[in-house]
């Protein structure tokens, strides 16, 4: 099945001309501050992250364990709102790496599917990855993506049918987000068995990349998942950085060590 290209599938194409998969690094907007988040996301950028995912705070994070919710908390009890997280976007556009926003469904209801599209394209962004809105509910972002030549990132899990992967692997563009596990985001000491699995199983239905999430802290862990995905997705592991306040040196540091552990050996 083809699919639209995108800056996003580009992205992962130039990684996989360079024999490797690409890295997707995660950070919440407003954390530690609006300014701090920003100045954390650009040197992921700089420092070989492929692809941003800018996280929009939001009060009930389902997916998201206890590293990445209290970041999202502090971040809302500072103040953060959408016109923060569209900045973020818009700073980190700007060094030409594409950002998506990871958001839960309801800010965007809340503020207009039409014109959450408008706006998340003015300010640069590549479209958005969605962990709680089902395909069956997706019609008006859809449109909408489709309007604004956005992306649309959508979930599948180890438990999700084949049927169900099929349905969801059609309806994205830019890349099919593989959770290697059931259960909330966070650090784990191993990759699931499942994940492989998972990855080969979306490939069956779609040409686009998948790329991994949920569990991936460090580079030997980047190393295991690049081996049969094309991209590597961290998030928890970068916030706990922020959290423990080992500041933007930390931040370039793990984006540096994860850069390099998703080259695949020499054939």
């Amino acid at each position: 099945m083809s699919h639209v290209t995108s800056a996003v599938t580009e992205a992962f194409g130039k990684a996989a001309t360079d024999n490797r998969a690409a890295l997707v690094g995660y950070l919440p907007a407003g954390f530690p501050s609006v300014a701090g988040a920003i100045e954390a996301a650009l040197a992921m950028a700089q420092a070989g992250a492929d692809v941003i995912e800018v996280g929009l705070p939001y009060s009930d994070p389902l997916m998201d364990g206890p590293v990445i919710a209290e970041a999202v908390h502090r971040a809302l009890a500072a103040g953060t709102r959408v016109t923060d997280v569209l900045r973020t976007v818009e700073a980190v556009a700007a060094t030409g790496v594409p950002v998506l926003v990871m958001t839960y469904w309801n800010p965007v209801d809340r503020y207009g599917v039409r014109a959450f599209a408008r706006d998340l394209a003015a300010a640069g962004g590549s479209g958005l990855i969605t962990p709680d809105l089902t395909i069956e509910e997706a019609g008006s972002w859809l449109d909408a993506s489709a309007e604004h030549d956005l992306d649309r990132v959508f979930l599948v899990a180890p438990s999700s049918t084949d049927e169900r992967v099929a349905m969801i692997a059609r309806a994205c563009r830019g890349f099919v987000y593989a959770a290697s596990l059931m259960g909330i985001t966070g650090t784990r000491d191993a990759v699931s068995g499942d994940a492989s699995g998972l990855v080969k199983r979306v490939r069956e239905h779609t040409n686009l990349p998948v790329a991994v999430g949920l569990g991936v802290s460090n580079g030997a862990q980047a190393t295991q998942v690049a081996a049969f995905a094309d991209g590597v997705i961290v998030g928890s592991a970068f916030v706990r950085r922020l959290l423990d306040e080992q500041g933007i040196p930390a931040i370039r540091d793990l984006t540096t060590e994860l850069a390099a552990a998703v080259r695949r050996p020499a054939p």
